[in-house]
């Protein structure tokens, strides 16, 4: 089969002082690839985007028989019982970072792709009058809209247990692509197994269907070093009955190089005590820099292990549930469960979004 791109790195994080998730791959690992540029997003300002390194790829089930045989491995009580991963700190030395440093990210152009209906229709993020934000730290969402369909947990096989994160599905040329943290696709060494993507998981109901990934991307950071600043990865779904990811559930829109303190919308599927994995949940406020252990951006979130993965969205409108995302639930700091923290979008998370993008699926 055809890869178009590599995968970089995946980083393993914690929120709720335990892992978040990971998801799973299997099958042989390609290596090449190229992912810069942004597809059917426009550049503000019309610069190249500035050069990252290629993402790291691996081959999952890329045949149909291999999806079958996934889509058969996750009864209802297999999901059920998936457990978060096992909670892992920062990779640090503790050395606090510099305001100088953190900006440094930013050097590239910002970047933005729209959003698109499940008619494929691209949508503004906040296209209507604009909705009063309500400040969360660990809510059940109950207003619907679009989020409540291309948000969904993910499922695969680590070491020899069932665990779970979350994810979203995105606008992308293939209209198959999947935004997660890198720990849920990989994690001590190893490309997870029997990885699924869920849309829309509710009380154990699977509304959308089961979606196998066929290719898993990250990071080099994360996939090297399991570096947390990069905690990035995605996935490409195989059809299901004949229609692709976003025909379904649409997807949400993305954003790179964007400012660092932003008002933000946090969703995921925590597993962890006191949450159980069956609703989705949201935070939402105003990002502030980690001055601790990473470059990360952070935002005051009770979630716990399971949302791992889950989207960071701006210009959310809690009326049509609409976002642009930019960032993933990656880890907390067992001394301060009350926050959640995220890897900033720059270049190398665009590199694993566009590679991912434009990956052919089956």
């Amino acid at each position: 089969m055809r890869r178009t791109a590599h995968l970089v790195p995946v980083l393993t994080v914690i929120a709720g002082g335990t892992l978040l998730s990971a998801t799973v791959a299997h099958g042989a690992t390609t290596g090449t690839a190229s992912g810069n540029g942004n597809g059917n997003g426009s550049t503000a300002g019309g610069a190249a985007a500035v050069a990252a390194p290629h993402p790291v790829e691996k081959e999952a089930a890329d045949t149909g028989a291999e999806q079958r045989a996934v889509r058969r491995y996750w009864t209802a009580a297999k999901m059920e019982s998936a457990q978060p991963l096992d909670a892992l700190a920062p990779k640090k030395d503790g050395v606090r970072l510099t305001a100088t440093a953190m900006a440094a990210q930013a050097a590239a152009d910002p970047v933005s792709v729209p959003a698109t209906t499940p008619d494929g229709d691209t949508v503004t993020a906040a296209a209507g009058p604009a909705t009063a934000a309500r400040a969360s730290t660990g809510a059940a969402w109950t207003r619907g809209g679009a989020v409540a369909k291309t948000t969904g947990r993910v499922f695969f096989t680590y070491q020899g247990r069932n665990s779970s994160c979350s994810a979203s599905a995105v606008t992308s040329e293939n209209e198959s692509t999947v935004i997660t943290a890198g720990h849920c696709v990989k994690m001590g060494g190893s490309f997870h197994g029997n990885w699924v993507f869920v849309p829309g998981y509710a009380n154990g109901e699977r509304p959308y269907g089961t979606w196998v990934a066929t290719t898993l991307y990250t990071t080099p950071q994360w996939n090297n070093n399991e570096d947390i600043n990069h905690d990035v990865a995605s996935a490409v779904v195989a059809p299901l009955n004949g229609r692709s990811l976003t025909d379904v559930v649409g997807g949400q829109g993305v954003s790179f190089n964007q400012p660092r303190r932003q008002q933000m919308h946090s969703f995921g599927y925590p597993a962890g005590s006191p949450y159980d994995g069956s609703k989705l949940v949201y935070c939402s406020g105003r990002t502030f820099d980690d001055f601790l252990m990473s470059r990360d951006i952070g935002l005051n979130c009770t979630m716990t292990g399971g949302s791992s993965g889950g989207p960071w969205f701006l210009s959310f409108d809690e009326g049509t549930g609409l976002g642009a995302l930019n960032s993933v639930n990656s880890f907390k700091y067992g001394f301060a469960a009350g926050w959640m923290f995220g890897p900033y979008f720059g270049t190398d998370a665009q590199a694993v979004y566009d590679a991912a993008q434009r990956t052919d699926t089956p």
